[in-house]
Formats: C-alpha cells, structure tokens, sequence
C-alpha cells in the first residue's frame, strides 16, 4: 500500500495477506516505490504514484495494480498489458461524494462564499449592504456538463433541485439519461452554460481541453467548475482570464502539477481552490479501500477482479 488508508481498509486486508505499507504521509519517490514494490505479488496505488514500466519490471512477481481511485492515468496500461498484470479502480463509489462536491464548488463560486468568509475573518465586514459581494443566481441558469459519466450525470440530476436547464456534451451517448437534458456540440455549450462542469478522463484528447480559446468563448458571467483532473485545463489561460474579466469564477479541487498550484491562480479573488478533497468523505474513502482490497485478493486468488481496467 503506497499510502496510509482508512484503519478499516488495513484491518480488511491484514488477516488475508501480508502488507507492506509506506510508513509515510507523503507520496512515494520512484526510488522508494521500487524498493518497496519489487518483492510484492499485488499493489494498491494512489494518483500520485507513476507507475510505469521500469516500476513493474522492478517487481517480477507483481500481478494486479488496484489504483485507490476512479482514474488511472498514472499507469502505463500498455506495459502492464505486456506483462500479463491487472490493472483495476474504484469507479462508481466515490461518485455522490465528488458530485456533492462539484456543488460546492458551484455554490461557492456563484456566491461567491470563499471572498465573503475571508472578509469575515479579515475583520473587515462592517455591516450589510446592498451591493456588498453581489453573486449571481444559481436557480433558474443553465449547468453545461462536460463528460456524462457517473460523475457528470450525477452532479446533473442534483441540478433538478435548482430549477436549472442541464446542456451536456459526452463522446458517448450516456445512459439513464434524463430527456430534458439536451446534448450539444462543446463550442455551443461553452456559449449557452452559466456553469459549465468538467467531468472527462485525462486523455491525450482531453489534456488541455479548456484554453484560451474555449474560455474565450464562455459567457463573461460564467463559471468553470473542474473536480476531473487538472490537466484538463490550461492553468495559465484560466488565471489571465479570471485576471481579464474574461469569466466571472471557478472552481477548482485539481491540479496539472498537485499539489503545486499556478500562482495566478492562488492570487485571484475569483477563483475558490480546494486541496483535491473530492472524495474525501470517511464512508467513500472507505469504501474505495474496501474495492481495492477485494480487486487484489480476487486476482491473487485466480478469479476475476470486480471493477478491472478495461
């Protein structure tokens, strides 16, 4: 185990195998990760572990990756195809919680909660007043969805309680798909959402998805919203135009370089940033922990893991 899980995800796994975990609360280095690997038969890995081919061929009895997450970018797919290891996550447990979260961040943003709790604690609010940090309306706009997966369709059917009209754009034809929400090309739903909610994989088509270009495009009043992964925007463009006016605010939980954040971006009063906190509830936590463990020791035993890479 790369990093310390929930003390009942090591419970879980401790009576059925015997564990090696990363004494510290930190990421491993490549150098620490191969030591600690190279005699394993399974490894359950974070985001922030690089997991590629000379990792895997450190560790010759190594057969299953389990990634403690949904993503899983971090693994050279290929090279773990080549040498007959399986790589697998945790989809679909972390779904409610990251939505949950992507509504805070919706929330935040448009009413603007995180300059309003900062004016508070700086001793600075001297009494109401009529346009004292005027927000925009979060009921009755329109929410643009960029990727319908779990996530993106679960953060849309909350919208319902907000009275807003949900616009998505999705590679695939999703499923479970409410027949109010109307599918569109990118360009039309950057100009037509006053937030717009990212929910793809970082792919090589998604990497830097949202430029200049695609921010350009957005509404002056509009709202970026990313819980996916932070390559998928280009930081640099984001934090000129939050500086220009160019949108109104975002809303961020990830990072191109985690947990290093763009400056511009920690400057500016228009942007709400959170430390990658998505799932961080102790129920799905531990419950990704708990898929994680199950994935290993199905494959070790010589049955098929539950939730495998495909």
């Amino acid at each position: 185990m790369t990093r310390r899980l929930p003390p009942s995800t090591t419970a879980y796994l401790e009576h059925r195998a015997r564990i090696v975990v990363n004494p510290n609360d930190r990421p491993l280095s490549k150098r620490e990760l191969i030591e600690q690997i190279r005699s394993c038969d399974g490894a359950i890995t974070m985001l922030t572990d690089m997991i590629d081919d000379e990792v895997m061929g450190a560790a010759p009895r190594l057969k299953v990756i389990a990634n403690y997450a949904a993503g899983y970018n971090n693994i050279d797919l290929i090279a773990a195809r080549e040498r007959a290891i399986v790589v697998t996550n945790t989809p679909d447990v972390l779904t409610d919680a990251t939505a949950d979260l992507t509504w805070a961040l919706i929330l935040g943003v448009r009413r603007r909660i995180g300059e309003a709790d900062r004016l508070v604690r700086a001793g600075a609010w001297t009494g109401w007043a009529p346009t004292q940090l005027l927000g925009q309306q979060v009921s009755g706009s329109v929410l643009g969805i960029v990727g319908m997966g779990r996530i993106g369709r679960a953060v849309a059917r909350r919208a319902a309680a907000f009275n807003m009209r949900v616009i998505y754009t999705s590679r695939h034809e999703p499923v479970d798909i409410d027949k109010a929400w109307r599918r569109m090309a990118l360009d039309e739903l950057l100009r037509s959402a006053d937030v717009i909610s990212l929910h793809v994989p970082l792919t090589a088509d998604t990497r830097g998805l949202v430029g200049a270009k695609e921010l350009a495009t957005m509404k002056p009043s509009a709202s970026l919203i990313n819980t996916s992964r932070g390559a998928v925007v280009d930081e640099e463009a984001l934090a000129d135009a939050l500086r220009r006016g160019v949108i109104a605010s975002a809303g961020l939980d990830v990072y191109a370089q985690e947990p290093d954040i763009h400056p511009a971006l920690l400057a500016s009063e228009h942007a709400l940033l959170l430390p990658h906190v998505g799932s961080a509830t102790l129920e799905t936590r531990e419950r990704m922990g708990r898929l994680a463990v199950d994935n290993v020791l199905a494959v070790l035993a010589g049955e098929p893991a539950p939730t495998p890479v495909p």
